[in-house]
């Protein structure tokens, strides 16, 4: 099979296609023939070098795709959603949908819904996994705010309509008017331009002086303390991505004072167990908001895997809105 592998620790040029063996399913797995592989963040930073897949993964990047169920390996009794041959699914992966074929774990699989299209679902898995167990980190409650930071994001403009289709206000922030508009016709209430050097007020006089409740951020260090001061009293911080720097100084006075929480979560380094009652809960309670059409892939671009580094380039340059998915 075709993969596109990372030859050496580098810039994009280092992914190269290559042919590999066909991986077989092994107990409580399924063999997924591709049609789609999601591009993610992650996928730079392990092609750098900088965030080394887990023991046993691929060693080439991809954590989530979609296509069609091609195997089936040993049922494994321990609750796993059962899948058969021919099958319209997409999966998380821990690494390795840079792929004509793939092997997932049966628990981390999704049953594309009919009026969903097979190729966009490859955009979902990794986003919806991630933003679902974030926001049941956060304690999102009924008749709280929600901001997302970076609402045109292949992470954000998920988290807009799920925090939308959940009953939330939902706050977000974009670059510039054309991403801003683009963002308010995903659901947000308000959006605001974070180029501007007045975020904090604008989030203020957008809640009446109060703050949000839950805040999703992806830049890090960087955004720290204008994320502190947009909070309301007892909001709750969630860093998601460290895009803007990974170190920053807190004023644990303000936490005290405030009673406010930062929390820091990652999806791919979880046990197997973790990841299972994650996607089970996608399952349960998300996943329906996709099949009725509340919830839908962002797709800026499908490129062919072939063309896996123009890709990377396209996603660094921060002009993508949503993801962007490679077709082998």
């Amino acid at each position: 099979m075709r993969v596109m592998q990372i030859t050496e620790p580098g810039g994009p040029h280092v992914l190269r296609p290559a042919d590999l063996p066909v991986p077989e399913p092994g107990p409580g797995q399924v063999q997924i023939s591709v049609v789609a592989a999601g591009v993610n963040r992650a996928d730079l930073l392990q092609r750098a070098g900088l965030y080394p897949p887990p023991p046993g993964a691929p060693t080439w990047p991809g954590l989530e795709v979609s296509g069609v169920v091609s195997g089936v390996g040993p049922v494994r009794d321990d609750g796993s959603p059962r899948w058969a041959v021919g099958d319209r699914v997409c999966a998380l992966l821990p690494g390795g949908g840079y792929a004509e074929r793939v092997v997932a774990d049966a628990a981390l699989v999704l049953a594309v819904p009919p009026g969903l299209d097979l190729v966009d679902a490859a955009g979902l898995p990794e986003a919806i996994a991630t933003i679902g167990s974030n926001l049941r980190a956060a304690h999102l409650a009924d008749g709280e705010t929600l901001l997302v930071r970076g609402g045109s994001g292949g992470i954000g403009s998920i988290a807009v309509q799920l925090g939308r289709a959940l009953g939330h206000r939902v706050l977000a922030t974009a670059g510039g008017p054309e991403r801003v508009a683009r963002v308010r016709e995903l659901g947000a209430d308000v959006v605001l331009d974070h180029r501007r050097d007045d975020l904090v007020e604008q989030v203020r006089a957008a809640t009446d002086g109060r703050g949000v409740d839950v805040l999703l951020d992806v830049l890090g260090a960087a955004g720290l303390a204008d994320n502190l001061a947009m909070l309301a009293d007892d909001g709750r911080l969630v860093v998601l991505g460290l895009q803007r720097g990974a170190r920053a100084s807190i004023d644990l006075g303000l936490l005290l004072a405030r009673r406010l929480s930062v929390a820091g979560t990652s999806l791919r380094s979880r046990p197997a167990d973790q990841k299972a009652a994650i996607m089970a809960d996608v399952r349960d309670r998300l996943w329906p908001l996709v099949a009725d059409g509340r919830v839908r892939p962002v797709v800026h671009a499908r490129l062919p895997l072939d063309q896996a580094a123009q890709a990377h380039l396209l996603l660094d340059s921060g002009d993508v809105f949503g993801k962007l998915l490679l077709l082998p």
